[in-house]
């Protein structure tokens, strides 16, 4: 399957059904590959995202290092531009993944009204960071996707330490180029390696589920006929070829 239609595919699939697909598969423990609830989707209206990540790890709570603490013209805020070079590197669509180091998590937010604007014109599609975000107006005044874990106000001294590199949030590790999967429900990274016959499999999980539900809304449902239903195997009983 060409990586345009399997992403076009997996933007019409929730991620609850993707995570039912994936566990079929047996390649990770069921309670890996997904963020915790610390990371919440911001635009729930929104449709599915699907892409690759991009990743990046800034700090907010304290100025930079070397430099100005905050200034258009030094390495701070909008001072530093190498790492929007990186992003090219990562195939379309791009979803931004940036983990805030700060501890606590989450002081000032990086992305917000300007950069979502820069990102959504370098080919990236939506941001996921364990930081914060703000202009949500804004932002979703342009069909830009953030999941984040709070809002914040101000950007304070919000700058980038590097980019490239295995990032965590949520409990969940991120690298580089992972297929990265969120909507209303969260975000989960589809192992590339099985990433192709994961449309199929939802097919049949959702066929499956049909029949199930089927049984239970029939007008002659007994326990019985739901005990002989749940005998046929389903698909976790098996690894799909």
């Amino acid at each position: 399957m060409a990586k345009k239609t399997l992403i076009e595919t997996l933007c019409q699939l929730s991620t609850c059904i993707v995570a039912s697909a994936i566990e079929t598969f047996r390649v990770r423990l069921p309670n890996t590959g997904f963020a915790d609830s610390s990371i919440q989707c911001i635009f729930e209206d929104h449709p599915p995202m699907a892409g690759y990540a991009a990743t990046v790890r800034i700090r907010s709570s304290s100025p930079p290092m070397e430099g100005p603490g905050f200034s258009t013209e030094g390495p701070g805020f909008y001072g530093r531009t190498d790492w929007l070079d990186y992003l090219l590197t990562v195939p379309p669509p791009r979803v931004v993944v940036i983990e805030d180091l700060d501890k606590p998590p989450g002081l000032g937010a990086f992305i917000g009204e300007v950069h979502a604007n820069i990102l959504l014109a370098l080919g990236c599609i939506g941001l996921v960071t364990n930081g914060a975000v703000r202009d949500l107006p804004e932002v979703r005044s342009i069909g830009f996707q953030m999941f984040a874990s709070n809002v914040s106000v101000s950007h304070v001294f919000a700058h980038v330490l590097d980019f490239g590199v295995t990032v965590q949030m949520g409990g969940l590790e991120i690298r580089p180029g992972d297929l990265i999967h969120g909507d209303r429900h969260g975000i989960q990274t589809i192992p590339l390696e099985i990433s192709e016959k994961v449309p199929s499999v939802v097919r049949e999980i959702l066929q499956r589920r049909r029949q199930l539900i089927g049984v239970f809304s029939s007008t002659d449902f007994s326990l019985d006929k739901l005990r002989e239903a749940l005998k046929k195997p389903d698909l976790n009983s098996k690894r799909p070829k």
